[in-house]
């Protein structure tokens, strides 16, 4: 892949094969994808000692059957596969205080992961090994929210910190997850294509007049830091906006949403009423999920500012994205220049896919 230059005055976007190219897409697996983090739950699943939670790294397209099990309060991710022939141990989420028994052959494994018994293999020699253990993989918690990783690259503080420093002084432990306020879209587009699209303002007074109305444009500003970034929308109307505390670098200021950006596909916004993640889950070259999770701080403000109406902005952009989904490609387009001043997120962006795949 073409390497990005880091100056974005002289830089070109990513090639437009890359968006609709099976071959690129199926790479992106080992050299993107099993190598960073992913959000997968709240700590609510996993409550008491011996709570297993089972997952899939990525639902539909990296497919490692894994397990988050509470250890006696160390929330711990493990295969789920048995060490014998492969079978699945856990299928739907629940207690396993008393370990994981295998229900093809009997195999046994504590809460730990480790090898406890298996019946018939009193002749077996050099057995048990370690390879009889089951595998454990990354795992992270910030606030209530767990993430993980296969082969993880990123040093998880590193993905979170200024994260954690510009919207730690919320009660994030506490906010409560909403299923009727989530929701999932299929969009018919490349999952970075749709990156991008989130990842700049300059498209909001073209493509967004609701959300236009609630947010004073000039004002939009992008942060950069080393794998994630942020954009923040500043609002018109006090009653629409964060109260601030005197601690926040942001005191004094009129801000109505902060969106945070986590390498290479988590989202997380955060309003006065809470906080919206959302996932974007590749599926094919030109498909993708996207997954918004509800967390709710105060419902008294859910229907205010410029998270009032997340599913007809999301609308919006699935349009768009989806139109220009057809035009990358095209044969009289490859690669365009960057807006300084308003794309600096899609050009961090673009830095860092460049550097994962070319490294």
């Amino acid at each position: 892949m073409s390497k990005i230059n880091p100056n974005i005055k002289k830089a070109k976007t990513i090639p437009s094969e890359f968006y609709y190219s099976e071959k690129k897409f199926q790479a992106m697996k080992e050299l993107l994808f099993v190598k960073q983090w992913q959000f997968i739950c709240d700590t609510t699943k996993l409550k008491h000692p011996g709570d297993a939670f089972p997952y899939t790294f990525i639902d539909g397209f990296i497919e490692d059957p894994l397990i988050l099990v509470n250890d006696n309060g160390d929330i711990k991710s493990m295969s789920n596969v048995c060490t014998h022939r492969g079978n699945i141990l856990i299928e739907e989420p629940r207690n396993i205080k008393r370990g994981i028994m295998c229900r093809y052959h009997g195999r046994r494994f504590n809460t730990s992961g480790k090898f406890t018994f298996m019946p018939k293999c009193e002749e077996l020699e050099n057995f048990p090994s370690k390879s009889d253990n089951l595998t454990q993989t990354p795992v992270q918690i910030w606030k209530q929210f767990i993430f993980s990783s296969i082969k993880a690259k990123i040093p998880f503080q590193e993905l979170v910190q200024d994260m954690d420093d510009r919207v730690g002084w919320m009660p994030i432990e506490k906010f409560t997850f909403s299923k009727e306020r989530s929701k999932e879209y299929i969009v018919n587009a490349n999952w970075a294509l749709y990156c991008d699209n989130y990842l700049e303002g300059f498209h909001i007074p073209f493509v967004h007049a609701g959300l236009t109305e609630n947010l004073n444009y000039a004002e939009y500003n992008t942060e950069i830091f080393k794998y994630s970034n942020l954009q923040i929308g500043v609002g018109k109307d006090d009653d629409d906006c964060f109260d601030l505390p005197k601690s926040s670098v942001d005191y004094g200021k009129k801000i109505a949403a902060y969106y945070f950006w986590l390498f290479p596909n988590l989202m997380f916004n955060f309003y006065p009423w809470g906080l919206s993640i959302n996932i974007i889950v590749p599926i094919g070259p030109e498909k993708t999920k996207v997954k918004f999770l509800s967390y709710i701080w105060d419902e008294s403000k859910l229907n205010t500012g410029a998270g009032a109406e997340l599913d007809k902005v999301e609308k919006e952009d699935e349009e768009i994205v989806e139109q220009v989904q057809k035009g990358v490609k095209s044969r009289f387009y490859d690669r365009g220049h960057f807006s300084p001043s308003m794309e600096q997120g899609v050009h961090h962006f673009h830095l860092l896919i460049s550097q994962f795949i070319n490294s």
